[in-house]
């Protein structure tokens, strides 16, 4: 069994880091983008234990969700802005996904995945 521990970060940036720990190890190079993730989880088979997941859900909701999509845009180029300006605006209306939310969905969707959130 994994443990995400939500008590080492408060950030996106601090997840990356949690997970590249995780499962990145032996590498030279760590997970930084939400692609990046979703691609390491590949090789992955077991239990996943999210420990302190409120605090993460609390952490990674939408104040930070809102400043990603703006940071995003701000930068623009290789960013796909209408994209990203549609995400800003569900998030900001009600119905878009924070990152947590985000990344409890790419976990989910790996079938050798079970996730759990503690």
């Amino acid at each position: 069994m994994t443990v995400i521990n939500g008590g080492h970060f408060s950030d996106l940036e601090g997840f990356y880091e949690e997970v590249s720990e995780l499962f990145m190890k032996d590498e030279d190079w760590k997970v930084g983008t939400l692609d990046g993730f979703d691609d390491i989880l590949y090789g992955v088979d077991s239990d996943i234990t999210w420990k302190d997941s409120q605090k993460s859900k609390e952490d990674l909701g939408f104040d930070l969700t809102k400043e990603f999509y703006e940071n995003k845009i701000r930068i623009g180029k290789p960013f796909n802005m209408e994209f990203i300006q549609n995400k800003l605006n569900d998030l900001v209306a009600g119905n878009g996904q924070t990152l947590f939310e985000i990344l409890v969905e790419i976990l989910k969707s790996h079938q050798n995945i079970n996730l759990i959130l503690d």
